[in-house]
């Protein structure tokens, strides 16, 4: 599934392609044909992201949300677009105007919605990394309340908006935190450095479209684009995640899997073992 890095970008570029226009939408697959009526050809007003859901707001209190879940994708290409531009696999919604189209395909939400729809889907989502308004302090209550496991917490969206597998992989390995800690006895000060790292990780993968989280590379990374060049990343960048069986990059211990929340976490048995 996209995690929250993926989301906002997305948002970015539409924004960028879209804002102030009156693209023409449409649903080639023809499941969101009423949908797309409702807002074609009304001007796009902001394309914005929370975690990993996306909204298109459009003029009179129209918005279009969209959650992509586990095959989702939504490419923006370059034009010039025509109407008689191809249409490539079940395209559940098209943006286009100039030189511009976009097409949704295999999302698991795409509907029209009303402010009040938004507001109450923005309610249930816990503070994204990603948002200078972000508030950590929201995702600290529920956390160290709760006798769930940090690495359950951490695919919770109610406790923190679009953080994904990988992400939690690695910010815990980063850490040396024992993934199965219990939130209670998470500590105020643990919590702020996860907070910090997902901060200062997720952007990157913002800028590169990867997710970076070996600390050499987020070094290089940092480095490269505080002197706007585009950074160079090596095939594997990430120290624990689908390394399972391998020798931990920290002490050559084997690295463990196993379900958790649904999806396989990765983890160090001799590194991670602070609660």
């Amino acid at each position: 599934m996209p995690e929250g890095h993926t989301l906002f970008a997305l948002a970015r570029d539409l924004h960028e392609a879209f804002a102030g226009t009156r693209p023409t939408v449409t649903s080639p697959q023809g499941r969101f044909a009423d949908g797309a009526a409702q807002v074609s050809g009304r001007e796009l007003l902001a394309a914005t992201s929370r975690g990993k859901h996306l909204f298109l707001e459009f003029s009179q209190e129209r918005w279009v949300h969209v959650h992509l879940g586990l095959i989702g994708t939504f490419t923006l290409d370059a034009g010039p677009w025509t109407a008689e531009a191809p249409v490539v696999g079940q395209v559940r919604m098209r943006l286009a105007h100039g030189e511009h189209v976009a097409d949704l395909r295999g999302p698991t939400q795409c509907a029209v919605v009303t402010p009040d729809e938004v507001a109450a889907v923005l309610s249930r989502l816990g503070p994204d990394p990603l948002r200078p308004d972000a508030d950590p302090e929201r995702a600290w209550h529920r956390l160290h309340r709760s006798g769930r496991t940090v690495a359950e917490l951490l695919m919770d969206q109610a406790v923190v908006a679009g953080v994904g597998n990988v992400y939690r992989c690695e910010v815990l390995f980063r850490h040396r935190l024992s993934p199965f800690t219990p939130g209670r006895e998470l500590r105020a000060a643990s919590w702020r450095l996860l907070w910090e790292d997902l901060v200062r990780l997720m952007p990157l993968g913002v800028a590169t479209g990867r997710i970076v989280t070996t600390e050499e590379q987020v070094r290089q990374v940092e480095a490269a684009l505080g002197r706007g060049e585009p950074p160079r990343l090596a095939e594997r960048t990430s120290a624990v995640y689908r390394r399972q069986g391998q020798p931990c990059p920290r002490c050559g211990s084997r690295v463990r899997s196993q379900v958790v929340a649904g999806r396989t976490l990765y983890w160090c048995g001799r590194c991670q073992r602070r609660r």
